[in-house]
């Protein structure tokens, strides 16, 4: 079966489910941070993944990482999975609940990257310009610093970037000159 097929299939699922219980948002929340927990801490997948870990201790190390509570929604859906022997796609499965929710709510997910930390009113005069342009979305914006930018800002607005840093500019002319 294919990989992307399951997890999509079970964030939807969760998706129904935490919307007929108006824990949408609640969940978004909890499976954001799952996520970024998989992307901060490489352990906790081979924790979760580790078959010799009791049910119980993978179900307290994913609600740890999600920040759900005991009985809650996401602790049913947990189990579940568990249950299913699907624990090994929680990450994309939290990663596609976001995708299902930010496409249910009208959300875009925006991340600015600059070469230099912006005072925050310039930060918002863009995050301003962006959300007119995107007719009425509501912006999920995410700010990072990149000093190998040298100069200017990168905005990458779900799958599609704008690049006005200095450093792709200095890379568009090497490819101009490499031509000629």
């Amino acid at each position: 079966m294919n990989d992307g097929l399951i997890p999509n299939r079970y964030a939807k699922a969760l998706y129904k489910y935490a919307q007929e219980l108006g824990m949408a948002q609640a969940v978004y929340a909890q499976m954001k941070q799952l996520s970024a927990n998989y992307a901060l801490l490489p352990e906790l997948k081979k924790a979760v993944d580790n078959p010799f870990l009791p049910v119980a201790d993978r179900e307290k190390v994913l609600l740890s990482a999600s920040g759900a509570e005991k009985d809650s929604c996401l602790d049913k859906f947990i189990l579940m999975v568990i249950k299913n022997n699907r624990e090994c796609f929680m990450r994309e499965i939290s990663l596609a609940y976001g995708k299902i929710y930010r496409e249910a709510n009208n959300i875009a997910q925006v991340n600015i990257t600059t070469a230099v930390e912006l005072p925050n009113d310039k930060l918002s005069q863009i995050v301003e310009v962006i959300q007119a342009q995107l007719n009425g979305k509501t912006v999920e914006e995410t700010v990072t610093v990149d000093s190998s930018l040298i100069g200017g800002f990168k905005v990458q607005v779900d799958s599609m970037v704008l690049d006005t840093s200095i450093s792709n500019e200095l890379k568009k002319l090497r490819l101009k000159l490499l031509k000629r």
